[in-house]
């Protein structure tokens, strides 16, 4: 069950739905795309790209998998609402949206594969190409929606509105910051390199765990099983242990026994020095 979407009548439902170009996810897409590839042709410098990965990996792991998806989304951990504000705020620095808007694409996704049948577009099964497009640069307009509510106290909380408002220009402190570090080279690469590999390996690593890979666990009557992708748990911060979080989805442990989740080791980290709780 996804709390936050309900039915709103006998014809709601995942499957019927029209992909429109969305002219301002793509264009920030894409724009990010030719910059960070322009940066790393005319200003290429061994000390930008590890700043650039070093930034993409602490955005990813302490900001995306664990402030917005294990935390924010899923609530499978308790942290202060200081810690929660800044791994949520580094979670909107890699670029894919605000934390309103987080939730909702992660939860019509989901309620769409929970149902034994459901668009191409929220299960990666339309092929690579077009999956690219579709995710990348598009939108699905389902003709009958689920309703969405967002929990009052995260709706009402100013923080979490303002990064809402505002998560695009969330990147201008630190392209400001980088500029005074090293000029424009570091900028390209540290703002706009980093968002198209974010965004490009996200949404890689979502076609690839819903099309290919090991099965563990079978969910009856959902759309989508979902596959772990066995070597890839460093390099993704847990999420390629995707057949593991269809099976349980508000855990905060992706990567089962022995299968390496940075993501959770982070969680494990914040619970060793006293800064979260209620662990799921």
């Amino acid at each position: 069950v996804i709390k936050r979407m309900r039915s709103i009548g006998t014809e709601t439902n995942p499957v019927e739905g029209t992909v429109l170009w969305s002219p301002v996810k793509s264009i920030w897409y894409l724009s990010h795309a030719v910059l960070g590839l322009l940066g790393t042709w005319l200003f290429f410098d061994w000390k930008a790209v590890a700043l650039c990965g070093v930034l993409t990996g602490v955005t990813l792991c302490c900001g995306h998998t664990v402030g917005l998806h294990r935390l924010l989304i899923h609530r499978s951990l308790k942290c202060p609402l200081w810690l929660e504000r800044l791994l949520v705020y580094l979670g909107t620095l890699v670029g894919m949206g605000g934390p309103f808007g987080m939730i909702y694409l992660h939860d019509i996704r989901d309620w769409a594969q929970r149902h034994e049948r459901c668009h191409p577009f929220y299960i990666h099964s339309a092929g690579i190409l077009r999956d690219w497009w579709w995710n990348l640069n598009c939108r699905l307009r389902l003709k009958h929606p689920p309703g969405f509510t967002i929990e009052e106290k995260r709706l009402n909380d100013p923080f979490l509105r303002f990064l809402q408002m505002t998560w695009m220009l969330q990147q201008l402190p630190i392209a400001l910051f980088l500029f005074r570090l090293d000029g424009w080279g570091l900028v390209l690469m540290g703002v706009s390199g980093r968002i198209f590999l974010s965004l490009t390996g996200h949404w890689l690593i979502g076609y690839f765990a819903h099309n290919y890979g090991v099965r563990r666990w079978h969910i009856r009557g959902q759309a989508v099983q979902g596959f772990n992708l066995p070597g890839l748990g460093l390099l993704t911060m847990g999420e390629s242990w995707h057949n593991n979080h269809h099976a349980y989805p508000d855990s905060a442990r992706l990567g089962h026994e022995r299968q390496a989740d940075p993501g959770w080791w982070f969680v494990r980290l914040l619970a060793a020095v006293g800064l979260a709780r209620e662990i799921n």
